[in-house]
This record gives structure tokens, C-alpha cells and sequence, in this order.
């Protein structure tokens, strides 16, 4: 931990501000990572988070989708539009509801899925690689906790 002479002696900063700091910078990367993919591979970290699910599930219907995402459905909606509007996925009637839209990829949302270095998900799967099984279970339930925390009670979005 770096300590910060604030004209008083050096002192570490509080643990609850050194988490945060660290939070701010991985929000941070995860924003420039994003900007850099858009260009490279002209899909946001999101847009490309949808498409690696939709790849995982074809057929997944759009609530089931914003389930897994945990985010409203107007939420996933508006990223689906855009991912239609560039041709890398499809919405189709559901064959047994007719009511209901299923999702699939294109071949160029399938090309788009396939690539993967340089993505957000390459930089974590290299990171996860490197960190003991019962860490990650850690890692994910402080992270769970901090995300339902900062959700505001009732609020999907």
C-alpha cells in the first residue's frame, strides 16, 4: 500500500477508501477497454458481454437475458437494438409463443463472438487464471454484495 505524506507523516489510507480508489480505477480500465474494443472490434465491453451470452445460449429470450445480466429489460433492450442495428444479432419469433422474441447471432455477430484477445473478457479470464479457486468465491461474493448494496431498494435498473 502506498502511503500519502499529507503533511502530518505518512498514513495509509482508510481500507474502505483504498477499496473504493481500486474500484475507481478498474471502472476506469473497464471504460477505456470498452472505447478500445468499439474500434477494434466495434462492439462496447457490454455489447460484447451480450453477444458472448447470446452465443452461449442461442435462442435465449431478451427477459431471460436481462435475468442473467441482472439489469431491466429496457435496460438490455436498448443494447440489443443497437446490436440488431449493426447486424450482429437477431430477434425472431419464438416457433411455441409468438408473443415472445428469441435471440440469435448473425455470422458476422458470430465472427464478432469469436474474437478474443484484446477483449475485457481476455483480461479477466488472465487475471482469474492466476488467482486460487477460493479466491475468486471471495472476490465474487464482495463484489455481489457491494452491487446489490449499491442497487436502490426497488429499483431494477
Amino acid at each position: 500500500m502506498r502511503r500519502i505524506d499529507a503533511g502530518h507523516g505518512a498514513r495509509p489510507l482508510p481500507n474502505t477508501l483504498q477499496f473504493m480508489r481500486l474500484l475507481w480505477e478498474v471502472a476506469h480500465g473497464l471504460e477505456r477497454a470498452s472505447k478500445r474494443m468499439t474500434v477494434e472490434i466495434g462492439v462496447t465491453g457490454p455489447q460484447r458481454l451480450v453477444l458472448r451470452i447470446v452465443g452461449l445460449f442461442p435462442g435465449i429470450s431478451a427477459g431471460d437475458l436481462a435475468l442473467i445480466l441482472r439489469k431491466h429489460p429496457s435496460t438490455v433492450t436498448g443494447v440489443l437494438q443497437r446490436l440488431a442495428a449493426q447486424h450482429l444479432l437477431e430477434r425472431r419469433d419464438d416457433p411455441s409463443d409468438r408473443r415472445r422474441a428469441v435471440l440469435r447471432l448473425t455470422a458476422k455477430g458470430a465472427r464478432v463472438n469469436a474474437v478474443r484477445s484484446g477483449t475485457v473478457e481476455a483480461a479477466i479470464s488472465s487475471v482469474l487464471s492466476g488467482v486460487a479457486a477460493r479466491d475468486q468465491v471471495v472476490v465474487r461474493r464482495v463484489l455481489t454484495r457491494l452491487a446489490e448494496r449499491l442497487e436502490p431498494a426497488g429499483d431494477g435498473e
